[in-house]
């Protein structure tokens, strides 16, 4: 899907046509459960029910005596909400407190024309340029004028935008710079000359190359 979306945006780019990058929203998200999570459920007047879940493969959790539900996905007030729908089978008006002991660290993926393309932990608030340098920076090849952002937005389709970093550079604004969100995915295309130079290396080929007939 990636791949094509970004043939589809790189080739608007060549031909220099506009491309309708979609508006982010600027809230934060609440996190929300991931598979291999850990949590603490603490219960304040039964603690014999406390526990330590861990989210399985399939997304699920399963409380001891209580049974299993659906956690991936969840925000820690659902996943609560959840328990505390469990526990009221077997308990009196529960109170309980979640706590989430162990997460996926947050992360970000640099794809495409970067020396070193994978996925990037993040600590703090990044940009899209401090991605790029600290999964090695532009390629020769890159086209730096037209990155594309892929954002997956929660119970939503994912939203798009096409950055001109090389803009940014030239002009001296990378405060003004996209800042990602754990999850994102930025993908630098190839530039025109690099696509010309292996085509025209595939020519040469083809030219020494003479099937026998």
């Amino acid at each position: 899907m990636l791949g094509r979306l970004a043939a589809v945006l790189t080739l608007s780019c060549v031909l220099g046509l506009s491309v309708g990058a979609q508006e982010f929203a600027d809230r934060s998200p609440e996190y929300r459960v991931q598979r291999s999570d850990v949590l603490e459920i603490k219960y304040r007047y039964t603690p014999e029910f406390d526990q330590t879940v861990n989210v399985g493969p399939d997304g699920r959790v399963s409380l001891i005596g209580l049974g299993t539900f659906v956690a991936s996905g969840l925000t820690l007030e659902e996943f609560k909400s959840k328990v505390m729908e469990l526990s009221s089978k077997v308990l009196l008006q529960p109170q309980i407190s979640i706590v989430l002991k162990e997460f996926e660290k947050p992360h970000v993926f640099v794809e495409g024309e970067v020396n070193t393309p994978g996925r990037v932990e993040i600590r703090s608030n990044i940009s899209a340029l401090d991605a790029i340098a600290l999964a090695g920076g532009f390629k020769n090849s890159s086209q730096s004028s037209c990155v594309l952002l892929l954002r997956h937005a929660d119970n939503q389709p994912a939203q798009t935008q096409v950055l001109n970093l090389k803009k940014l550079i030239s002009d001296r604004k990378l405060e003004e710079a996209t800042i990602l969100r754990p999850g994102d995915v930025i993908y630098v295309p190839q530039n025109n000359l690099s696509k010309a130079e292996r085509l025209i290396h595939l020519g040469q080929f083809g030219a020494i190359y003479s099937p026998i007939r």
